[in-house]
């Protein structure tokens, strides 16, 4: 027990569920859900392995130190104070990020140009040199959160945000965040009991995390760097160990997940992501017009897709979600479908009635995630 602590773990507005439930399922203690935030207790190699396999996560925290905070000479005195040079090289190099809900400061980049200069003029006070800023990958990566009067620092243990999963070289022009996608396909409930389909798949990154998912691969296995692994207590054995157990606990699948896009261009870019992240031999991408498609098979269905919304590709909003509904009542019964909507428009148009609908946001777009079960025949008939 005396070598755990507590982390945070960063996640995107209304994924706090889903991440606090893959964190049990990690095997995480203490674990309280907070607004886009999850904190959790563990270990080093918790830490390792939080970072390895934590779909809905964008970043995980470690604490090391918080106060409070009346004006800005207090803030700075407190940073200031702090011993950096224990975990910072003279000579090596850090970056600062922040997120601020404040009074005393409105502006986040303020926030770190005042860190950067109290952790500086401390190694100025005390050496002859000091460490240089680095935003690329830097030794040691800040994290300044302030709430009101109360600020916490963090070290941050990933680097790169954890959407960054190393597969992705090719993307479309409205690509989905590969941590979103994550999620998008855990509300919807998949787990990889049946066959699935993304109709309208871009770049691929919704089929890689859906087969990752059915195969229980970590999904920042790909991933070149994470911030711990610069840092001096940085433990490789160990790590090489984690990364070993995750890995033996992929699994088989044994059905069909396939992508379809019009574009020859998307099929391309969704080929060359689907082979980075070593999954061609589960994923098939075909070059198909969505709305001339005919379900495949007899089996269930589960589908998850980005169609797109007008803001970032020009479409006609009321017949282009009009022909998403006729084609799923019409072409695939017996499917789970579901996609997410930024104009919230667009819904009155898919002409079916969604069993459920989720407040989320895409980037900054508030958006819904819709389901729509279609039946085998009429519903009805369904029920019997």
């Amino acid at each position: 027990m005396e070598n755990n602590f507590k982390m945070i773990a960063k996640c995107l507005y209304e994924f706090e569920d889903e991440l606090a439930k893959e964190l049990r399922e990690l095997g995480a203690m203490d674990i309280q859900k907070g607004v886009r935030h999850v904190s959790f207790v563990g270990d080093l190699g918790f830490m390792y392995k939080a970072n390895l396999s934590l779909r809905t996560a964008i970043s995980i925290l470690k604490p090391i130190f918080s106060f409070k905070i009346y004006n800005e000479d207090d803030f700075y005195k407190k940073l200031n104070a702090f011993a950096w040079e224990n975990l910072i090289d003279k000579n090596g190099t850090f970056a600062v990020e922040s997120t601020v809900n404040s009074e005393i400061f409105t502006h986040s980049r303020y926030v770190v140009f005042r860190t950067k200069d109290a952790i500086v003029d401390r190694f100025r006070d005390k050496f002859e040199s000091r460490p240089n800023i680095d935003t690329d990958r830097p030794d040691c990566q800040v994290s300044v959160h302030i709430d009101r009067e109360n600020c916490e620092i963090s070290l941050n243990t990933s680097g790169d945000p954890l959407f960054k999963r190393g597969y992705k070289t090719a993307t479309n022009i409205a690509p989905i965040n590969e941590v979103l996608a994550a999620g998008l396909l855990l509300k919807s409930g998949w787990s990889g009991q049946c066959d699935f389909l993304d109709p309208m798949c871009g770049s691929g990154t919704i089929l890689i995390e859906a087969a990752m998912i059915a195969c229980n691969i970590p999904p920042n296995i790909n991933r070149e760097h994470f911030a711990f692994q610069k840092w001096e207590d940085f433990d490789e054995d160990l790590f090489e160990i984690i990364k070993d157990s995750t890995l033996k606990k992929v699994k088989s699948f044994e059905f069909e997940i396939k992508g379809y896009d019009k574009a020859p261009s998307a099929v391309e870019k969704a080929t060359q992501n689907i082979e980075n992240a070593n999954l061609s031999d589960f994923i098939k991408v075909e070059r198909q017009d969505f709305f001339e498609t005919f379900k495949t098979s007899g089996r269930h269905l589960h589908m998850v897709f980005n169609p797109p919304y007008g803001v970032r590709l020009d479409v006609d909003i009321p017949k282009f979600y009009s022909k998403i509904g006729d084609t799923l009542k019409q072409n695939y019964p017996g499917t789970s479908a579901w996609f997410i909507v930024a104009d919230l428009e667009a819904i009155k148009h898919v002409g079916l009635r969604p069993s459920r609908k989720i407040k989320l946001y895409n980037a900054k777009l508030e958006s819904r995630l819709l389901n729509y079960q279609i039946y085998e025949g009429s519903k009805k008939a369904a029920k019997k």
